[in-house]
């Protein structure tokens, strides 16, 4: 039997007794994240079903029970393991959030970094469902205290030391000026040819640097940008067809597909969520 894609639901709110904190409940089926990153972690417990995603040169399978765990600004994918896809509840703390709970709790450790991307930890996963559904009804105390012990929970037995940092490339130059030159042209961005030319160096050399900096070739690299600043403005209250213009979107739709294989669901729903209503 075929999955039904009409089962697909997706829920994404915030809450203010979590600040700092995204929340996203949803089941998909047909749904696939492109190779996007995230701001902040990316730490949720799969409820049913498998979730499958490539993150850090690998293919991770996620089932019911498990945590997964995703670091900041790092490139990742999702999509169905399985015919009928998954369900699961993410949380998306801040960088901040997490650091302060380290810094609490392992003093001198500095920005907690996950070295595996999906871990077994019954108690951990426990945590996280009751603190995400603490925080769908509008329980704060609750929400607060879990949160923060399932983080800290994290922390303490799955969090390591950030490997260093491999020497500098040549292209690396090239590739910062690159970025910066796409920061400044959301809307109007310049092609592979102009911008290896802005940056001296030759095209097919760009994209090889750009990707190993990056994880993302500097099309996809541009929207992410976009759908990032998109965010900012959706939180600010723009609406979602002036958005779509101003961060260089073609039209709605085109901001409406990138957006929800970013976040996951569509911008007017996103921006619901800004209004910080815990209750459907």
């Amino acid at each position: 039997m075929s999955a039904d894609p009409g089962r697909e639901a997706a829920r994404f709110w915030r809450n203010p007794a979590l600040p700092g904190v995204d929340l996203l409940k949803a089941r998909y089926v047909t749904h696939r994240f492109t190779r996007h990153v995230h701001e902040q972690y990316a730490i949720g417990v799969i409820l049913s079903g498998v979730e499958e995603f490539d993150y850090r040169g690998g293919r991770h399978r996620a089932g019911a029970g498990a945590v997964v765990l995703v670091d900041p600004e790092q490139v990742h994918t999702g999509h169905a393991g399985v015919p009928d896809g998954w369900a699961y509840r993410m949380l998306y703390p801040s960088v901040e959030v997490v650091s302060g709970i380290a810094a609490e709790l392992l003093a001198g450790r500095g920005t907690p970094y996950f070295p595996e991307a999906v871990v077994s930890s019954p108690h951990a996963a426990s945590l996280l469902r009751a603190a995400h559904a603490a925080a769908e009804r509008g329980d704060d105390l609750a929400s607060s205290v879990l949160a923060r012990t399932a983080f800290g929970a994290l922390v303490r037995h799955h969090a390591a030391r950030r490997p260093p940092r491999p020497p500098s490339a040549a292209g690396d130059r090239a590739v910062r000026l690159a970025r910066e030159i796409l920061h400044e042209r959301l809307v109007d961005p310049p092609t592979l040819e102009d911008l290896a030319r802005a940056v001296q160096a030759r095209p097919f050399a760009l994209i090889r640097a750009f990707k190993a900096a990056t994880g993302l070739p500097p099309h996809t690299y541009l929207n992410t940008l976009r759908v990032r600043r998109a965010r900012a403005l959706l939180d600010a209250g723009t609406p979602p067809a002036r958005v779509a213009a101003e961060v260089g979107f073609t039209d709605q739709a085109h901001l409406n597909r990138h957006f929800k294989r970013v976040v996951g669901v569509p911008p007017a729903a996103y921006q619901r969520a800004g209004t910080y209503k815990t209750h459907p």
